[in-house]
């Protein structure tokens, strides 16, 4: 941990997360209501890639309890941090077969499944930790060439690969749809995703497949409406994003 990461925030600044917090969470309960859902189905996962700690501290302090780490080497530099915060870790980067040693086992949750070769090594060093590593499948819902993500009408072959490997558990779907100017215009695409999970739950009703992953600070309304339980918010709690801060 350097210094910039031990310094506090200025008060001014904290005061600005925790505003900023609150208003993500009104967001989110407008939304809720909207849709005819309880707030309290839908968990918010702050974002933390590039957020130095001394500026996640203040998210903790306001209740956020669950942190979403892009980069496998952040994560393990933020880990013990997290972990002394009581903080449930989410990994929601695309992840390297090379840097699972460093994922698995330490995320509680990773997002981004989307190939076998990934399922298998994911499978092996679960198996050699003794733990059973809860994933999602992320899937490329636009079918954007640049987007990591298994195709959607590749997705349910995947799941039966995944399925039967004892030291996985697949949750459900996560996706990052195209970015669009309006949040309303990505709702077909969270729509198909949940429409996907439905149709995995019929073929593996065997499986807890009851996570949907979609929705960033610009649409999680968007999100919410379409069965979101969980919605990825970084920008929106802790501004833009800092990099050459990290």
């Amino acid at each position: 941990m350097n210094g910039r990461d031990q310094a506090a925030p200025a008060a001014d600044e904290a005061e600005a997360i925790a505003a900023r917090l609150a208003d993500v969470r009104a967001r989110m309960a407008r939304a809720c209501a909207a849709a005819g859902r309880r707030a309290e189905d839908v968990r918010l996962i702050a974002v933390t890639k590039f957020v130095e700690q001394a500026r996640i501290a203040p998210a903790l302090a306001a209740g956020v309890t669950d942190v979403g780490e892009n980069r496998a080497q952040e994560l393990t530099e933020k880990l013990t941090f997290f972990e002394q915060h009581g903080c449930t870790v989410h990994f929601i980067g695309q992840l390297q077969t090379n840097k699972i040693k460093y994922v698995c086992g330490a995320a509680a949750l990773i997002h981004s499944v989307d190939r076998l070769p990934l399922a298998q090594q994911l499978q092996r060093r679960a198996a050699a930790l003794g733990v059973v590593q809860d994933v999602l499948l992320q899937v490329n819902i636009g079918a954007e060439a640049q987007k990591g993500g298994v195709a959607a009408d590749e997705a349910l072959r995947l799941l039966d690969e995944a399925a039967v490997m004892d030291h996985l558990r697949v949750r459900g779907f996560m996706c990052v749809p195209p970015a669009l100017p309006e949040a309303d215009a990505v709702r077909p695409y969270f729509a198909a995703l949940r429409g996907l999970l439905e149709r995995a739950g019929a073929v593996h009703p065997e499986l807890p497949l009851t996570e949907l992953s979609m929705g960033m600070t610009h649409d999680f309304e968007a999100a919410i409406c379409e069965g979101a339980t969980m919605v990825r918010v970084g920008t929106g709690i802790f501004g833009p994003r800092r990099m050459s801060q990290v």
